[in-house]
């Protein structure tokens, strides 16, 4: 088990602008991922295993339902702090962060947000104490970036809902113990409904052989006649915008999310380039790493107060979709292109799993295209400005 080193980067000294609950939260957190998280984490992407003995622990720093009201057993915390959490998870890798973000904001947030009460109180107090896991069921086989042509449908067969279809890289789907599934009814309309691990005619096969998010588990949702109890409808909302609502959520966490692994990997080269000596001097006192050390700190920097002024709009309730959308999008980038800079600090220790920066890298070229890929937020931002859609 290797020791965590880590040291947070803050050029601007963003930290003044975060109160001290923010700071308490974000401390825990970061304390539990060096000491839980960054030990195991090299030797289960490796085998390409979940940590599950991590659940409890993420439970408790807060991971599941980080804004969820109390009475939910929610931490009951604000928008800027959910995104410290999620920032100090990926740090440690983004496939834990994964596993924390669909469970809050994809599970957790349709519950509480367009569930019944009965329905909040039923599920909410065991997904945020990690009793029971959850997965979020859009993607489907034919369906990426055009999630309103899905395929998967429910029948009102008088005392329950007749499921059918399937859903394809859901994050949790292997362990969840419930799923928020959308589907259309006969009329076309989407809507979410809960299904249970149990239920006849439901299964979750793993996906196997992937190159990133190995530490992550992925499968697929499977429905095949499946009877949901028409009391498991979520009533409050219905449309493509109820599913899109709580992705700006998940959305909103990634951006966060993509600063701890590029702090991380920054981190690690910098450390690197002080150490490691060529021709005489350390590689750091070169103009062409210093370059790349520079570069990275102030793209760093740049996602920290976007990220910070986005927590404080969220908090308002003044954020946008396609504000979150931006810095999504702008700081996955900026996070894969450190990953890349920072691996070639490293010559050929940085494809070792001795350092964290390969595997970052992998994650990230997941982290880029899921939950709207890079080029679809591109087009989002280009309705917003222009008022003209180039999706028809």
């Amino acid at each position: 088990m290797k020791s965590d080193l880590f040291q947070a980067p803050d050029y601007y000294q963003v930290n003044d602008l975060l109160t001290d609950e923010h700071k308490l939260v974000r401390d825990t957190a970061r304390e539990w991922v060096k000491k839980n998280l960054s030990p195991i984490i090299e030797e289960y992407a490796q085998r390409a295993e979940f940590p599950k003995e991590l659940i409890n622990g993420l439970a408790e720093v807060g991971a599941f339902g980080s804004y969820i009201p109390e009475e939910y057993d929610g931490a009951g915390l604000d928008q800027i702090s959910y995104g410290l959490i999620m920032q100090e998870l990926e740090r440690g890798d983004s496939g834990i962060r994964s596993t924390a973000s669909v469970q809050s904001s994809l599970v957790m947030g349709p519950i509480y947000n367009y569930g019944t009460e009965a329905q909040r109180q039923k599920y909410l107090p065991k997904l945020a104490s990690g009793e029971w896991m959850g997965s979020f069921g859009l993607t489907e086989p034919n369906h990426g970036s055009n999630p309103g042509g899905m395929e998967t449908k429910f029948k009102d067969m008088g005392d329950h809902y007749l499921l059918n279809g399937a859903k394809m890289w859901i994050s949790n789907a292997p362990i969840c113990d419930v799923a928020v599934v959308w589907a259309k009814n006969e009329e076309g309309r989407i809507h979410g409904l809960i299904v249970e691990r149990g239920m006849e005619g439901f299964s979750t096969p793993e996906t196997h052989n992937k190159w990133s998010l190995r530490a992550s588990i992925t499968g697929e949702l499977i429905f095949d006649n499946v009877k949901v109890p028409k009391e498991n409808l979520l009533p409050n909302k219905s449309g493509l915008g109820a599913p899109l609502l709580c992705l700006d959520s998940a959305r909103y966490g990634i951006a966060w999310g993509a600063i701890g692994a590029a702090m991380d990997c920054y981190d690690t080269a910098l450390r690197y380039a002080k150490e490691r000596t060529q021709f005489g001097k350390p590689i750091g006192q070169f103009q062409l790493q210093q370059k790349k050390l520079a570069e990275m700190i102030t793209e760093i920097t740049k996602g920290q107060l976007l990220t910070w002024r986005l927590g404080v709009l969220k908090n308002e309730g003044r954020a946008t979709s396609a504000q979150i959308s931006m810095a999504k999008r702008n700081n996955v980038d900026m996070a894969l292109k450190i990953a890349r800079e920072a691996r070639q600090v490293l010559g050929a220790m940085g494809i070792s799993g001795e350092y964290s920066i390969m595997r970052h890298a992998m994650n990230l070229e997941s982290v880029i295209t899921y939950e709207g890929t890079h080029d679809v937020h591109l087009l989002i931002t280009g309705l917003d400005i222009t008022g003209l859609n180039a999706f028809k």
